[in-house]
């Protein structure tokens, strides 16, 4: 089963709420994304953290529901 981009989008700015999130459909299959995510939260966080947010945020279906997701993160 495959996820849309905006419920990505939405679970990562309900846990990071002033996030700025660009989410691309890399296979076109809802399956493979990349994620773009901006937050001042990230500051002082180190890039694995930083990562680890947004997949807590996803609430584990990295692997199952989502096959893969690319991610690139900063602070604004």
């Amino acid at each position: 089963m495959a996820m849309h981009a905006h419920e990505i989008e939405e679970m990562i700015q309900a846990a990071l709420p002033d996030a700025i999130v660009e989410i691309t459909d890399l296979a076109g299959d809802g399956n493979h994304y990349a994620a773009r995510v901006v937050s001042e939260s990230f500051r002082g966080m180190p890039r694995v953290k930083q990562h680890k947010a947004v997949y807590d945020a996803l609430g584990g279906r990295m692997g199952g529901v989502l096959h893969a997701l690319q991610l690139t993160t900063a602070t604004p």
